[in-house]
């Protein structure tokens, strides 16, 4: 027997432990790749959702709804109203405080709509009241569709929300576009970079509790009317005509 052969075993033993770590490493790598280019492919898919220029909606719809937060959403929602394409608005997400006559100073034109045809929502403090909300006001009314008016970079995530908390209502988008959007390309400031990585995130984990609940698994419940403790600590909605 040789006993050179009888040591080949012992010395190739540290080789082959040697060689799972590499391995290991290299799977962690792989797969930390692989996500990060399905995240890009997905923020990409997010983009093309976002339009760059205001389209009027192609058809009426029974109601209007307005989300606020945003620059001159409610001024377009308005228009809207004035121009025949609802019968009503609903405001969305007014601070507690502020009532017609604020929204009437922002926006002197709009006294005669705000008085005959506008709804005021205090309730709402995010995008999920916001849908809730917006099913009750629809419901009380009887509408069956409604023109949702909000920014473009948070339309999608809006129309997640709303569609699942009234799938029998039909849903027509009308995205608001920003001064910032038409003046200079978003790749061009950080601040709206920024803007859109928090907003796919947003729209991403609303996307996932979505199809869960879907698949019956709820991860929060639904949302409710928030106390006055929440609605003190909202920012004013004095942008209602930004």
């Amino acid at each position: 027997m040789n006993p050179q052969a009888d040591q080949h075993p012992s010395k190739a033993a540290p080789g082959r432990s040697a060689r799972q770590p590499s391995r290991l490493r290299a799977a962690i790598v792989a797969m930390l790749a692989l996500g990060f280019l399905g995240m890009a492919a997905g923020f990409v898919a997010f983009l093309s959702q976002l339009r760059i220029a205001e389209l009027k909606p192609d058809r009426n719809a029974d109601g209007i709804v307005v989300l606020t937060g945003g620059s001159s959403r409610v001024s377009d929602a308005i228009e809207l109203l004035a121009g025949g394409f609802g019968k009503r608005l609903l405001i969305s997400g007014v601070h507690r405080a502020n009532g017609v006559s604020d929204i009437s100073r922002s926006l002197p034109d709009s006294q005669g709509w705000l008085t005959c045809c506008v709804d005021l929502d205090r309730s709402a403090v995010n995008t999920r009241s916001n849908a809730a909300e917006t099913r009750r006001w629809a419901h009380e009314r009887g509408f069956k569709s409604l023109i949702v008016v909000t920014s473009n970079y948070h339309m999608p995530r809006a129309i997640v929300e709303m569609s699942h908390a009234m799938p029998e209502i039909e849903l027509i988008p009308f995205a608001v576009v920003g001064d910032k959007w038409r003046e200079d390309p978003w790749w061009t400031s950080g601040g709206t970079f920024r803007l859109l990585l928090s907003e796919y995130a947003k729209y991403i984990a609303a996307e996932l509790r979505v199809r869960l609940a879907h698949l019956g698994i709820e991860l929060s419940p639904d949302a409710v009317e928030p106390g006055p403790e929440a609605l003190n600590h909202r920012k004013p909605a004095t942008a209602l005509a930004n």
